[in-house]
This record gives C-alpha cells, structure tokens and sequence, in this order.
C-alpha cells in the first residue's frame, strides 16, 4: 500500500486508532501524542496549592510533597499580578481557598481570598482603596472568610474549569474540566494557595 495517496484512509485510520485507544483507556494530549492514564489521586493529606504562571501550571500537594500537576489558563494579560478590578490578571501571593461552588458555570470553582491584606497595604499606600476598605480586607483575612470582592482591587478570582489551552479569563486559573473535578474534591475550604510570577 502506498501511503499519503489518499487523505480519507489515514484519516480514518487516525480516528479508528484514538477511538481504540480511548476504549483501552489511553488518553491522548494535545497534538495527538499518547499518554498514560494518570492514577487515581487517592486522599490527599495536608493540601495545599502552588501556582506557577510562568510554567502555566497547578501543584497539588501534600504536605510538601507534590502529588499532581496540572496545566493551566490564566487571564488574559497573564504577566502582571493583579491590581485592579478589570486588568484581566491573575494575582500574586499567599491566598487560600475561601469559598467552593459547585454551581460554577465553569463546572466548579474554588474561590480564593484575593484581595489578601498584603494586596491590601500595598493599594493604600499607593492611595487605590479607602482605609474602610483596607480594614474590611484585613477582617475576613482574620476571620478566614470571603473577602470584599466590590472594591477597586478587584475579587472573585477562582480556580475553576472551562480549559487550560489559553489565557481567557478575567484573572481567574482555568483548569481543564476533569482537573477541575479532582482538585475540588481533593481540597477543603481553608487550603493554601500560593501564587507564584
């Protein structure tokens, strides 16, 4: 048989090797290259998040110990951290999961305590929020809860599904859906997260 003659069969040979393939649980990553199915995750002890925009990836870990790695979208200006509310860029800093929604529009979402009181000391020394609103930032960062979202920082930043092949968001870290599905089950509200440049 003489191959690249015809474009149909190799074409359909393509999908009937990935349909095989998927079958035998094989998964395929982008541009087609096998790849092994991962182990279930299993019980993660002591979470904790470390996000790397450079390298656009998520570490789960456990304890220290990194226990998955997943590839990430960011928002749409990715290199800046975030510093008002409508830059498009993912913050960076120490956060922790705040809030989880499991009625997400992006299948689910873990909601993160940006604006955090550094976010917080430095906006009003540079005079971009109100001492009101520095004190509200730094109470629910002491109380552990969801921090104002409605001031010019900006908030409602979350590690939430809907795909991780750009930078799309308004700030958020975009995660492929199946990701998205075990990190919300591995990590409790209250888990660390770390942001990195």
């Amino acid at each position: 048989m003489t191959v690249g003659r015809s474009r149909a069969p190799r074409c359909a040979t393509w999908r009937g090797a990935r349909a095989l393939a998927l079958a035998l649980g094989v998964a395929f990553a982008p541009g087609g290259a096998a790849e092994a199915p991962r182990a279930p995750l299993g019980r993660v002890e002591r979470p904790a998040i470390l996000v790397r925009k450079a390298k656009r990836e998520l570490v789960l870990l456990s304890g220290t110990r990194p226990v998955r790695t997943y590839r990430i979208g960011l928002g749409a200006e990715p290199v800046a951290p975030k510093r008002r509310q409508g830059d498009n860029a993912t913050p960076e800093g120490a956060y922790r999961v705040c809030v989880k929604n499991p009625q997400s529009r992006f299948t689910l979402s873990l909601g993160l305590s940006y604006p955090g009181g550094a976010d917080a000391d430095r906006a009003l020394a540079e005079g971009r929020i109100t001492r009101r609103q520095h004190e509200r930032i730094h109470v629910a960062e002491r109380r552990k809860g969801i921090p104002p979202w409605d001031t010019p920082l900006g908030g409602e930043i979350f590690i939430h599904g809907g795909g991780s092949g750009s930078d799309w968001t308004w700030g958020c870290v975009a995660l492929d859906d199946e990701d998205v599905r075990e990190l919300y089950a591995a990590v409790p509200v209250g888990t660390p997260v770390t942001i990195e440049p």
